[in-house]
């Protein structure tokens, strides 16, 4: 029995420049071929989501396969971009790792009520995050069967 085709598309939700930088930085060193997207906010990632505003094409905003979310940005948290998320049957199935700096347990605890498929807190030396994108990416990509996206 043959699986169907992994989509290779991580959109990730940081608001943080440096740190979109150094996410796609790791990811590169990692030597793991993923395309990987930004956007900056909570509202930025629905849109795209929903293709709405710049995202409209499909060709500008295919569907990902792991949605990153960071928790602590502006306009739209990653909490309430979660909520939504998970509450939408489009969107549901996509698995979303919440990535963020925080280690509080109230964090930890409302993220999985949310949904989430996992919380992993920001690693701070460089090397640690290339190992930590080897991981994620190996894992959702190459180790899990996901529902095939609509």
């Amino acid at each position: 029995m043959t699986q169907p085709a992994k989509n290779n598309l991580i959109l990730m939700a940081e608001d943080d420049s440096d740190d979109r930088l150094l996410l796609q930085d790791a990811l590169k060193e990692s030597g793991l071929t993923m395309d990987l997207r930004f956007v900056e906010d909570g509202v930025e990632l629905l849109d795209y989501l929903h293709r709405r505003n710049k995202y409209t094409l499909p060709a500008s905003s295919p569907r990902p396969g792991l949605i990153i979310l960071d928790l602590n940005m502006p306009r739209k948290d990653g909490r309430e971009a979660l909520q939504e998320i998970k509450s939408d049957p489009e969107f549901q199935k996509t698995p979303v790792l919440v990535l963020t700096t925080s280690t509080a347990e109230p964090d930890v605890a409302r993220v999985y009520e949310l949904g989430a498929n996992s919380f992993i807190s920001k690693p701070v030396a460089f090397n640690a995050l290339v190992e930590l994108m080897k991981s994620v990416a190996g894992y959702w990509f190459k180790v899990v069967v996901l529902p095939r996206q609509i």
